[in-house]
């Protein structure tokens, strides 16, 4: 008996950071995988390899998720946005929270960091999207990054660093009448 050859790779087109990627990859690449080997996009770390350490977050379609556990396959035509596309623009000014974690030194060896940031980038978007439903007290930062694990420590000034740039996204935000969704002035 005769078997047909299963084709083993795919062409997978990802918008990345803003760009768009068409690649040839294989079915077992993760996400992780092919932003650090094939885009050289080396921010997200690779940690446990398990999505238990968080050091690989990306935001996916704007959501924070560990990359080490997604098949790039299963990702075509997704937006991802890696600590590398924070700041946006490509100018190279720094995204908020980059800033804050600079200003709270919020990093020591430094890297948990790039999952740290798109997590808390993750957390801050989710909260503009809808104010009820995010705690962005103290306990409830800690609670929404508690996927994302630091071996030297460095929480409290973590958790200072998102407040910080929560604070600085709330006070730019336009104020709404509650439940209307108009601007008030």
């Amino acid at each position: 008996m005769v078997r047909a050859k299963q084709e083993t790779c795919s062409i997978v087109g990802l918008h990345v950071n803003g760009r768009r990627y068409e690649l040839n990859v294989d079915h077992r690449v993760t996400l992780l995988d092919l932003l650090r080997e094939h885009l050289g996009l080396t921010g997200a770390k690779k940690g446990c390899d398990h999505g238990q350490c968080g050091a690989c977050t990306v935001l996916v379609g704007g959501r924070r998720a560990n990359s080490c556990l997604l098949l790039a396959v299963a990702h075509d035509g997704t937006q991802v946005t890696t600590v590398e596309g924070l700041g946006g623009d490509g100018t190279g000014d720094l995204h908020p929270l980059q800033e804050a974690f600079i200003e709270r030194d919020a990093f020591q060896c430094g890297y948990c960091t790039p999952g740290q940031l798109c997590s808390a980038a993750g957390l801050l978007a989710e909260a503009a999207a809808d104010p009820g439903a995010a705690d962005l007290s103290r306990s409830g930062i800690a609670e929404a990054m508690s996927g994302n694990l630091c071996r030297c420590g460095a929480y409290p000034r973590i958790v200072d660093a998102v407040r910080d740039a929560a604070a600085l996204s709330q006070a730019a935000a336009p104020a709404q009448a509650p439940g209307d969704g108009r601007v008030v002035a």
